[in-house]
């Protein structure tokens, strides 16, 4: 494995000059973010939370994103069939929101919020918990039942290992990326769709959360994997991510089992980009993550604004293959389920 820079004391990101003082990663959120210290423009500055909420034994699942990238914010409530195979999506764009959206300056605690004609949604973190609160009427599914709103509490235990990374990019040091993401959090609530609850317990439903903040350069191309359940009835999953900033000082590539996390050196996703939903391949470096991966569904979102486009595909499906663990215990997958995506951003 290449030498990666671990953080293991909190610090401060940012120095006077914007830059990161100690590029790395972490198995929780140790570097203190502060807006403020960031040297650019508020057009450079994006800022996100993002939760994924899924249930394959039920079928089914939802995303909630509330974004503010300077130029434009984003909002979306996205309810997930895997089933039927169908994703249904209503989102709010608002323009020029310029740091307004207010999102919290850490993951461990602080509420997020947003709200208009459209849809609202609200995250509250507080003693471990996530509350995440969400509604709208302009929601039609494909029986014709219309709107949809709920809640969803997510329990996260403070002993159990997550992934932060902090990094820059090479061609321009004062531009950054700080993430936080955490895995395998037990999901508990209900989605209302017309008439119809749909419930997520505990056992079944795994939520979790892409946190981030940062300044990032104009055009971008990422690469994230995420899984979170049960494996032999322990706590299982793995984040990985690559092509976006300088990763030399750390991947953010992990494995977690039974609330540790597992280090990984680099991965390389392999898809047909012509037919997202033909199988893909997902091999790692140190050959510790060896997976086939069978889509089910491609959820599609783009839009294009000239100088402010995105292109997504975020593929759910089942994982089969392998993982090695940092002992050298080697784990077999089989149909796994989770996801893997291909984002192409200028922003």
């Amino acid at each position: 494995m290449a030498p990666q820079n671990r953080i293991t004391e909190p610090c401060d990101l940012l120095d006077r000059n914007g830059h990161v003082i100690n590029p790395g990663y972490a198995t929780s959120p140790l570097w203190q973010y502060d807006r403020g210290k960031i040297n650019a423009g508020w057009h450079r500055i994006k800022e996100w939370d993002y939760y994924s909420v899924l249930d394959p034994e039920k079928g089914y699942g939802i995303t909630l994103t509330l974004a503010d990238l300077g130029y434009i914010g984003i909002a979306t409530i996205c309810w997930l069939d895997f089933q039927n195979r169908t994703s249904q999506q209503v989102e709010a764009l608002t323009f020029l929101p310029r740091g307004r959206t207010r999102l919290p300056a850490t993951s461990k605690s602080g509420t997020t919020c947003f709200k208009n004609a459209r849809l609202n949604l609200n995250f509250d973190v507080s003693n471990n918990v996530r509350r995440l609160s969400f509604g709208t009427t302009h929601f039609i599914d494909e029986m014709g039942n219309k709107g949809l709103k709920g809640e969803i509490l997510l329990s996260q235990d403070p002993d159990v290992e997550s992934m932060a990374i902090a990094t820059s990019w090479e061609d321009n040091r004062k531009a950054f990326y700080y993430n936080h993401k955490i895995n395998c959090m037990p999901a508990a609530g209900h989605v209302i769709i017309g008439s119809t609850r749909y419930e997520f317990t505990p056992g079944t439903s795994f939520g979790a959360i892409d946190w981030g903040r940062g300044n990032w350069t104009y055009k971008n191309r990422w690469y994230w994997g995420s899984a979170s359940g049960m494996l032999d009835g322990e706590s299982f999953g793995w984040n990985l991510g690559y092509g976006f900033s300088d990763r030399s000082a750390a991947s953010e590539n992990m494995i977690f089992y039974k609330g540790k996390a597992h280090k990984l050196d680099e991965v390389v996703f392999h898809m047909n980009t012509e037919d997202y939903m033909q199988p893909w391949k997902i091999t790692s470096s140190d050959h510790r993550f060896e997976m086939d991966f069978i889509p089910v569904l491609d959820r599609q979102s783009r839009f294009d604004f000239k100088l402010l486009k995105s292109f997504q595909h975020q593929v759910f499906g089942h994982f089969t293959g392998s993982v090695t663990l940092d002992g050298g215990s080697v784990l077999k997958i089989n149909k796994f389920f989770g996801f893997a995506e291909d984002v192409l951003n200028w922003l």
